[in-house]
């Protein structure tokens, strides 16, 4: 008796695409409506069209803006407690795996305290294995021009970030051409982005998942 199975077809599998890469964005500008979350937008919109050009698909952008969240946040850090839900949901989304943009002004030569405030209360590497972070900074003097790379990236390697180029500052006199600023450092990041997105990209980088709560424990800087 022939035996069908040897002369079935096989079965074929349609390729299927990569899943997009959840994005977030941490604006560390106190005040609401700011250039700096202009800039943070122009920003994250460059890096989506560079990186689909070379084939890494970006999901929808979500904005978490400290200046929405500013009157929660010394309450959380000083109680170190879970009273505020909504507060715990945006630590975890901003530990998710992923692509992680954060921009903040310069003040005192430095990133905002706001900011500092609120990636205090992350615990140690509290940014989970897949995290690919890129600082931004906007500044007023151009001796600031390195600023993101001397005082923002540090931070994001502490906390368990990859950082894979160097930061962006956009000065204030940049701020009315947005698109000259940004499109060289664009040019050179996306490239090396999309090669590190790819490597970090598994099945559980897909629709975003959020991360565990984080610890009610004070910082370990705090205690």
């Amino acid at each position: 008796m022939t035996d069908l199975r040897q002369h079935a077809p096989e079965r074929m599998i349609p390729p299927t695409d990569p899943p997009s890469v959840p994005v977030t964005v941490l604006i560390g500008n106190p005040r609401r409506g700011s250039r700096t979350a202009a800039v943070a937008r122009h920003v994250t919109g460059a890096l989506r069209t560079g990186l689909a050009e070379l084939g890494v698909r970006l999901g929808e952008p979500h904005p978490v803006d400290l200046a929405e969240l500013g009157a929660d946040l010394p309450s959380r850090l000083i109680a170190g407690t879970a009273a505020h839900a909504p507060l715990e949901q945006v630590l975890a989304r901003v530990r998710g795996p992923g692509l992680l943009v954060v921009v903040s002004p310069t003040f005192k030569g430095s990133y905002t305290g706001l900011l500092k405030l609120f990636l205090d209360m992350l615990p140690r590497e509290g940014l989970l294995p897949g995290t690919v972070a890129v600082p931004v900074m906007t500044a007023g003097w151009a001796q600031h021009r390195y600023v993101a790379d001397a005082q923002l990236r540090p931070l994001l390697v502490e906390l368990g970030a990859v950082v894979p180029v160097r930061g962006l500052a956009v000065l204030e006199e940049e701020f009315g051409d947005l698109d000259a600023a940004v499109a060289g450092w664009t040019t050179a990041a996306a490239p090396v982005l999309a090669a590190v997105l790819r490597s970090c990209q598994t099945p559980s980088v897909g629709p975003h998942r959020p991360a565990e709560p984080v610890p009610v424990h004070q910082p370990a800087q705090l205690r």
